[in-house]
């Protein structure tokens, strides 16, 4: 146990020192593994902790439980083999041209038999249900719900959640009451960047159809509408419908767009969402300049960087319908899932079976008695499958799951 305690250490270090911050949030090992005890105690859900570490000849996976003895494999994989499969599935994935080829299984199941397989079994005896993964560098722009075992993706058997390190979460629990008000803001139009047609439509659904709050839309988005708005009324919800990037180099390089300005992640936290600490933080139109070291390790450090307990965030552009799609459905599900990753797990598993759908310019969706009327820029894509991981593997739950 000592030596999984080191590595924590170290890898919060890694975060925090990119970050700024103590960003000692739960004190140690033992106090997330007590958290685990709890919250399997509150809900049923087991939850394990995956360190998969990468040196040059071997990798290294780690299990721990609230209450298991850890348990450490080394699978004899050189880094740049890995690396340069996991370059090669997102690029199957993200490069129309090379998702018509249809290779992305066969490099995702390459990968869960290097990263999952030889602990499958052991999670499988310990009742998990629940991973919460912290990933080295290289691996933290990887689709994980998308890893494959020749029958199942990993999402079909997990809730997931990525994570810096067990010291770097919040593992308070607090469930998301159905009547939980939110506040949804965004914009669909911009001056240097490209339009977002749907984000009316998108905020507008959230509130009207999946949950009660308030909508702050294009020049009223703006950073003191936003700081004013949760001042007034303490949200524990934000969904942003706007552009966001996580960029290589300084954290000011990596962005959430608003009306008038950028707002950096190294000033994320000038928006007030630490205090008090936002429950869930959902960006629906974000993307991560996959490949690169700082670029991804924004993307896995966006709940330490603004300062909430969970964020919701893609790690590429995804389709305007399939993120239509797939947002109502997290609202949907959120309103009975006892944690927020397995709302989103719910979400996506409805966009890969079909059980959300368009059919003449109208949204179907679970929990949605009449359907939903759409503007002309979705409604064109009627019958469109959208069960390919590409859809909805990029949305990824960032920090605690619960």
């Amino acid at each position: 146990m000592d030596t999984i305690i080191d590595f924590d250490d170290s890898r919060t270090n890694e975060y925090t020192q990119h970050f700024g911050g103590d960003g000692n949030l739960t004190g140690s090992v033992a106090a997330t593994r007590q958290a685990m005890a709890n919250i399997e105690a509150q809900t049923g859900i087991r939850t394990g902790v995956v360190y998969i570490s990468l040196r040059d000849t071997a990798i290294d996976l780690s299990v721990i439980t609230a209450a298991d003895a850890p348990l450490t494999v080394s699978i004899p994989v050189d880094r740049t083999t890995l690396l340069d499969t996991v370059a090669t599935y997102r690029n199957s994935l993200i490069n129309a041209r090379y998702r018509l080829l249809g290779r992305h299984n066969d490099y995702a199941a390459q990968l869960y038999d290097w990263l999952i397989r030889p602990i499958a079994s052991d999670l499988e005896a310990r009742g998990i249900d629940t991973l919460m993964l912290s990933l080295d560098v290289g691996l933290r722009g990887l689709p994980i719900a998308a890893l494959y075992d020749g029958e199942q993706y990993l999402v079909e058997r997990y809730s997931l959640s990525l994570i810096p390190s067990m010291g770097l979460i919040d593992t308070r629990y607090q469930p998301l009451s159905e009547t939980a008000p939110m506040l949804a803001m965004g914009a669909s139009e911009f001056t240097a960047l490209s339009p977002l047609p749907a984000v009316p439509a998108e905020l507008d659904t959230l509130v009207n159809h999946r949950r009660n709050g308030e909508i702050i839309l294009n020049a009223d988005f703006t950073r003191r509408n936003i700081i004013a708005e949760r001042d007034r009324t303490p949200y524990p919800i934000v969904h942003l419908a706007t552009h966001g990037e996580f960029n290589e180099g300084s954290l000011s390089n990596s962005y959430i767009q608003l009306w008038d300005e950028r707002i950096g992640l190294d000033n994320i936290r000038e928006l007030g969402w630490h205090d008090p600490p936002l429950e869930l933080l959902v960006l629906s139109a974000c993307q991560t300049a996959l490949g690169n070291a700082e670029a991804e390790m924004g993307f896995a450090g966006l709940a330490v960087a603004a300062g909430v307990k969970t964020a919701i965030a893609s790690l590429w552009y995804v389709d305007d319908a399939a993120t239509f799609m797939l947002m109502s459905e997290l609202y949907h599900y959120l309103a009975t899932a006892p944690i927020k990753a397995e709302a989103l797990r719910s979400a996506q598993l409805a966009l890969m079976r079909g059980q959300v759908h368009i059919t003449d310019g109208m949204l179907y969706a679970d929990g949605i008695e009449e359907p939903i009327p759409l503007p002309a820029s979705l409604s064109s894509v009627a019958g469109q499958d959208f069960s390919n991981p590409y859809y909805w593997s990029g949305f990824t739950a960032i920090g605690a799951p619960w």
